[in-house]
């Protein structure tokens, strides 16, 4: 069965709804306004429509009461809206969900979902095109899920929404939601923490999540054409946990790494796979590490200014022939 990430986002969030009576969904927009997303939620706003709460917007609200529900039993999950709109709620999320199982000695969890539609989407600037990841990464108790494609957007909603039991932020992308899949019904998940090789390679390791999957995989496939190199892709799925093992296992096959990553260069996602390739992986490598990140200055409102930045099949191309030293 086909689906789009939208799909995959609206049916598991349907399932769970059915599934177990504590999921409860907290805000007014979910999954954002693309492709007719709202509409994909109308089957589960019918149904169960005692349990999906339309709410003034109020992160800093929403996200303390969706936590405290979850300490109470119930299994929430808040649509925070544009991912940068978290930041209202750092309070809550930073400062409360993330520490209640600690600081109760494990005696209570915190099973809530944040769900934001975060990244560069086009004319978002400064204040709307945040990506949170690494930020968040920086907070013990946090998980933080990063699906690049379809069906890890259906597999990975499910399992924060039923089985998690701790505070979850789950990062969506609004250049995701038409990206499509094939869902084998049936078919068990890749466990959560556990990267997925999204294609087999010999030369060099890309490591990608989010958005920049799907454009890794363009790029494997211009590189593999035009310059006969074979690439392989590494989906992390996960920031929270992040699976150091399989990128190192990729680049011991390799030698070679190229990390795409919709952060800013200086402390993301790709600063942090380069400190452990360092660390733990340097005798595997044949040459330096190559970051394909984004600058670190402010998202321009422009869309040409903003294509300067923005991580494409293209710089990520030119990351990996650089590498190879072509």
């Amino acid at each position: 069965m086909k689906i789009s990430f939208a799909e995959g986002l609206a049916k598991a969030i349907y399932e769970s709804l059915d599934a177990d009576p504590r999921v409860v969904l907290i805000g007014g927009g979910f999954m954002g306004l693309n492709i007719g997303a709202r509409k994909l939620m109308e089957p589960a706003v019918q149904k169960f429509s005692d349990r999906i709460l339309a709410t003034p917007v109020s992160e800093l609200a929403l996200c303390g009461a969706a936590t405290g529900a979850a300490v109470c039993g119930q299994r929430p999950v808040v649509d925070i809206g544009t991912g940068s709109f978290i930041f209202q709620a750092f309070a809550q999320v930073v400062n409360e969900a993330a520490n209640i199982h600690y600081m109760s000695g494990g005696q209570s969890n915190a099973p809530v979902t944040f769900y934001c539609l975060a990244g560069m989407r086009g004319m978002g600037a400064a204040q709307h095109s945040h990506r949170m990841q690494a930020m968040l990464g920086q907070v013990p108790g946090l998980q933080i899920l990063t699906p690049g494609s379809a069906e890890d957007a259906y597999y990975l909603m499910k399992w924060a929404l039923l089985e998690s039991q701790n505070p979850t932020v789950f990062i969506s992308h609004s250049l995701l939601l038409a990206e499509t899949a094939e869902l084998a019904p049936g078919a068990a998940m890749v466990p959560v923490g556990k990267a997925c090789i999204r294609k087999q390679g010999r030369d060099l390791s890309i490591i990608a999540s989010s958005i920049t999957v799907p454009r890794t995989l363009a790029a494997a496939e211009v590189l593999e054409r035009e310059h006969g190199v074979s690439a392989e892709v590494v989906d992390l799925r996960t920031i929270v946990p992040l699976d150091r093992e399989t990128v190192l296992q990729s680049v011991a096959k390799t030698g070679r790494a190229v990390i795409a990553d919709e952060c800013h260069r200086s402390f993301g996602v790709s600063a942090e796979i380069a400190a452990t390739l360092a660390e733990e992986g340097l005798a595997l490598l044949k040459a330096p590490v190559c970051r394909v990140a984004v600058p670190d200055v402010p998202i321009p409102f422009s869309p040409p200014l903003e294509n300067e930045l923005t991580v494409t099949k293209e710089k990520i191309v030119a990351g990996a022939l650089k590498v190879l030293g072509r």
